[in-house]
């Protein structure tokens, strides 16, 4: 099953738009990267949000995360408890819930519509 990396950060004023375009500009390079987010959760305050292959992807890019985060670092405020500048959690996903996908539609449906059309030109 997937796995899944949450960092909460703060940002200093005047810092939120940039700390925005960055992540609208990023490109993962990481290997077993599937997705991300970033997630507003406040004034400031943002939640950065994974989805990986597996665990071991996580591990495997941590170095390459911790560079990333050194770029942006200035633009973070300290989020106090000795935490320093991000709150970081992972872990394996252990249930996957929500709704079912919708099935498709019968391909039946399709060809009285063009009847219906055919009739309208008579």
């Amino acid at each position: 099953m997937a796995a899944f990396n949450v960092v909460r950060i703060r940002v200093k004023p005047g810092y939120e738009q940039q700390i925005i375009e960055l992540h609208k500009k990023a490109r993962s390079g990481f290997k077993g990267f599937d997705n991300g987010w970033l997630v507003k959760t406040g004034d400031q305050t943002f939640c950065i949000v994974g989805q990986w292959k597996s665990f071991q992807s996580i591990v495997d890019a941590r170095p390459q995360m911790i560079g990333i985060l050194d770029e942006m670092r200035g633009m973070l405020e300290d989020l106090g408890g000795g935490l320093g500048v991000t709150d970081p959690v992972s872990g394996e996903a252990v249930v996957r819930f929500g709704p079912k996908k919708a099935a498709k539609k019968a391909a039946k449906k399709r060809p009285a519509k063009r009847k219906a059309k055919r009739a309208r030109r008579r």
